[in-house]
C-alpha cells in the first residue's frame, strides 16, 4: 500500500503537551459495530466483560537522551552532541541516534560529564553504536545520573523536559529498565481504575517490550512494504502465555493496552491463535491485510500520520474506519499523540 493512504491533517493545536490529571479523565473514542462512541478512560469497566483479560507492557522508561561533546581535536571545533539511546547491545553498548550525527566520525568520543561514549559504527540510517567506558549496572546507573527523559520530538520541540514527566511519562506498571519511549496507552490507568475493572471480572497481565526510538521515526519509504522497522526486545513468560490461551478457550478476550502489547503478543501467536512463551527481538510490522491471531481488543492512543502505528490500527479496525474516527476526534477536540486521549478498538468483521 502506498504510505500517502496513511496521511491525514492534524492541527498543531491537537496535539497534547501534557497529561490530564487524574490519568484515568482522559477521553476515550470507542469504535466499533456501533460506529463512533464518545467516551472516557474510567468508563472501561463497562466496556469490556467478565473474563476479558488486559495485557499491559511492563518496560520502564529510562533516561535515554544525553547531552555532552565532542572535544575538539586538531582539525575540528569542539561541538555539542545530544544521544538518543534506542537498544542496548551488551553490557556496554548502545545503538543510538545523534544529533548533529554529521559531526561525528567513527572513533570520536562523546564526553557526558565523566561518562565516555566512542563512535564504533555509523549506519547508513544515521544510526551509532556507541561503546561507553563502563558498563553492566555501573553503567545503568551513569545513565540514570546524567541522562535526560526522552519526550517524543512532538513534544520536546515544543517545551523543555521537567521533573513532572518524570512520573508523567512512567506507567503505573513500569517494572523492567529499558525503554526508550513509554506504552503510552498504559499511562491512563490508575490504582482505583485497575480495582474497578478487578471488581468487573476483567483480568490483566503483563508482558515486557523494550520500546525503541525506532518508533518515532518516519516512514520515508512510498510504500509500505519497502519500509523496514526497527527490531525491539520483549518477553512473554510461560505463565502469562497460559493464562491468556486459557482466557480465550473459556470464551474472554485478550485485550491489548497498547500497540506494543499487541505486537509482542502477535509476535508470538502461532497460526491458530497460540500464544507461546517468547524472549527474543520482533521487527513485525502490520499492515491492513495481516491476520490478527492473538489480540480481540485493542486500547492505545491516537498516533501520527503516515506511521507505522496508524498503520496499524488501520489493519486492525479498517482505513476508512480509521480515517472517519480521526476526522472525528480533531472535530471534536481529542487529544494526540503520547500525552493524549484513547482509543478503543474493536477488529474489523471480514466481509
Amino acid at each position: 500500500m502506498k504510505v500517502s493512504d496513511f496521511d491525514f491533517h492534524l492541527p498543531e493545536e491537537r496535539i497534547a503537551l501534557r497529561p490530564v490529571k487524574p490519568r484515568d479523565a482522559a477521553r476515550m473514542l470507542v469504535i466499533g459495530d456501533d460506529g463512533l462512541i464518545d467516551s472516557s478512560v474510567a468508563d472501561l469497566p463497562g466496556l469490556l466483560c467478565a473474563g476479558d483479560v488486559m495485557v499491559f507492557n511492563d518496560t520502564r522508561v529510562i533516561p535515554a537522551r544525553l547531552h555532552g561533546i565532542r572535544p575538539a581535536d586538531t582539525t575540528r571545533g569542539e561541538v555539542r552532541i545530544e544521544l538518543l539511546l534506542h537498544k542496548r547491545v551488551d553490557g556496554e553498548s548502545w545503538q543510538a541516534f545523534a544529533r548533529p550525527g554529521k559531526r561525528l566520525r567513527i572513533g570520536d568520543t562523546v564526553l557526558i560529564g565523566d561518562l565516555a561514549a566512542s563512535i564504533m559504527m555509523k549506519g547508513d540510517g544515521g544510526e551509532l553504536l556507541v561503546r561507553f567506558d563502563r558498563s553492566g549496572r555501573d553503567l545503568d546507573l551513569a545513565i540514570m545520573e546524567r541522562g535526560e527523559m526522552p519526550l517524543p520530538p512532538y513534544i520536546a520541540g515544543k517545551r523543555a523536559t521537567d521533573e513532572g514527566d518524570l512520573s508523567d511519562y512512567q506507567t503505573m506498571f513500569a517494572a523492567r529498565d529499558g525503554a526508550v519511549a513509554a506504552p503510552t496507552a498504559s499511562l491512563h490507568f490508575t490504582e482505583g481504575l485497575m480495582t474497578r475493572l478487578g471488581e468487573a471480572g476483567i483480568g490483566h497481565v503483563t508482558l515486557t517490550l523494550h520500546v525503541g526510538a525506532g518508533t518515532f521515526l518516519p516512514v520515508k519509504a512510498e510504500d509500505t512494504s519497502d519500509h523496514k522497522m526497527h527490531a525491539e526486545w520483549g518477553e512473554i513468560s510461560a505463565a502469562t502465555a497460559k493464562l491468556l490461551n486459557e482466557t480465550r478457550r473459556k470464551g474472554g478476550r485478550i485485550v491489548a493496552v497498547g500497540t506494543t502489547s499487541l505486537r509482542l503478543l502477535e509476535s508470538a501467536a502461532d497460526e491458530q491463535g497460540t500464544i507461546h512463551p517468547f524472549a527474543d527481538e520482533t521487527d513485525i510490522f502490520i499492515t491492513p491485510g495481516y491476520r490478527f491471531r492473538a489480540v480481540d481488543v485493542l486500547m492505545t492512543n491516537f498516533h501520527l500520520p503516515k506511521s507505522t502505528l496508524f498503520m496499524l490500527v488501520s489493519a486492525f479496525a479498517g482505513l476508512d474506519t480509521m480515517q472517519a474516527a480521526y476526522a472525528h476526534a480533531i472535530d471534536t477536540g481529542y487529544r494526540f499523540y503520547s500525552y493524549g486521549d484513547a482509543c478503543l478498538l474493536f477488529p474489523e468483521r471480514a466481509e
